[in-house]
């Protein structure tokens, strides 16, 4: 039974060698990983989540995945106020983003009453959106 992280994965792989870069057992990993993330982790984080999965990951080897993901359009790079570069797979759909100041948590959510607004702000100037990143910075209260 295919699952979304199997679909994930299968894009990400597609991904690798659309790009020119071989599938190895420890990009493997890392795509695993990926596709199965909720949240936002760094390099770091991805780079000791997979060496769980298989201690010869490198860093590097993470990195240059990364890159080459990020180029390909399947996962999406966000470099958040007070922190390193954050990842995610590349969904269809748009969303936004809370950041918890206090837990540094990620959480993603969509508005539909924030998008109208926006598509009437950038309208009544003589724009349309081509795109575009919400990023809001809050404490629980």
């Amino acid at each position: 039974m295919k699952t979304k992280h199997h679909d994930q994965a299968t894009r990400m792989t597609q991904a690798l060698r659309d790009g020119g870069v071989r599938v190895t057992r420890q990009r493997e990993a890392l795509l695993r990983v990926l596709s199965e993330s909720a949240d936002h982790p760094d390099a770091t984080e991805l780079h000791r989540r997979a060496q769980l999965i298989d201690n010869t990951v490198s860093l590097a080897t993470v990195y240059r995945t990364l890159t080459v993901l990020e180029r390909e359009g399947v996962i999406h790079r966000h470099s958040f106020e007070n922190g390193s570069s954050r990842f995610e797979v590349a969904a269809p759909g748009h969303h936004d983003h809370i950041v918890d100041l206090d837990s540094g948590d990620i959480i993603e959510f969509h508005s539909e009453k924030i998008e109208e607004l926006q598509r009437r702000i950038a309208a009544e100037m003589g724009y349309e959106i081509v795109h575009h990143r919400l990023e809001l910075y809050c404490r629980k209260v």
